[in-house]
């Protein structure tokens, strides 16, 4: 479904991608993890071409993104290659990213419409079951800036799911909300995995990412420092800053949650 190949990224002369490589299989469910700043949503972005990629492979369904090698950056494909990959995927951000000025359904068949040529009325019946399937089918007149930001994230499941793309990606989808939002948006992706989405998710939720994933990767500094089976890696990690990560991340944890449980 996914493959990279010593995928490299640069902004001017600072390398924020290493030599990274993953693999990525139909259903799977892959949970990226790791400090800010260790490169997991630069991954993310370059793998739905919002970044330029330095150098490397990528191939997404079967179709390769990166032809060749220029002096400074990767080759990619042709155009009508691109848009095919980019169909393919489906992208939800940590702030929304929603269309302001349009309702809640109109910001979920914009894409269906414009880039696929569907109906508007097939389109709006998709939303509305889409609306539906992320418990908000009330708000579809609603405008983003009347809804909460859990609300606003399932919208913006429901906008990713409605191209129908073959691989799901999440860039911290819970990092903006309030603690008691985040409980809802993980649900629903752990909805969609119970239906074989394909998905990667970048989180800072460890139980999640136990709980959920197929696989764990763990980033830190531009690098794939550990991957392999959640219990596995958060654990049991194997390599020294994969401990002293998850052992800063339980210390700040437990410290935070101190105040909720004295109540």
């Amino acid at each position: 479904m996914l493959k990279v190949e010593n995928l490299s990224k640069k902004f001017k002369d600072l390398e924020v991608l290493k030599d990274i490589s993953l693999e990525v299989n139909q259903g799977e469910v892959v949970a990226i993890i790791g400090p800010s700043g260790s490169g997991k949503s630069t991954l993310l972005r370059c793998l739905n071409q919002f970044e330029q990629i330095t150098s490397g492979k990528v191939t997404i369904c079967g179709d390769d993104m990166i032809v060749g090698q220029g002096k400074n950056e990767a080759i990619y494909a042709p155009k009508q290659v691109l848009k095919k990959i980019r169909l393919n995927v489906g992208m939800v951000f940590q702030n929304f990213n929603l269309f302001p000025h349009l309702s809640v359904l109109k910001n979920i068949t914009e894409a269906p419409i414009r880039v696929l040529k569907k109906p508007k009325e097939q389109a709006q019946q998709e939303a509305r079951e889409l609306l539906k399937k992320v418990g908000l089918e009330s708000k579809e007149k609603s405008y983003p800036c009347e809804l909460s930001g859990g609300q606003q994230q399932r919208v913006s499941i429901a906008r990713a799911l409605a191209l129908n793309p073959k691989i799901l990606f999440f860039d911290e989808p819970t990092s903006a909300l309030d603690p008691e939002l985040t409980g809802e948006i993980l649900k629903i992706i752990q909805d969609l995995a119970k239906e074989g989405r394909t998905m990667v998710v970048v989180t800072h939720e460890m139980s999640f990412a136990r709980d959920v994933a197929d696989r764990v990767i763990f980033m830190d500094g531009g690098y794939i420092v550990e991957e392999g089976k959640p219990e596995d890696v958060i654990n049991h990690p194997q390599k020294d800053r994969t401990k002293a990560f998850l052992e800063r991340f339980t210390s700040l944890h437990s410290m935070t949650s101190k105040p909720d449980d004295a109540q």
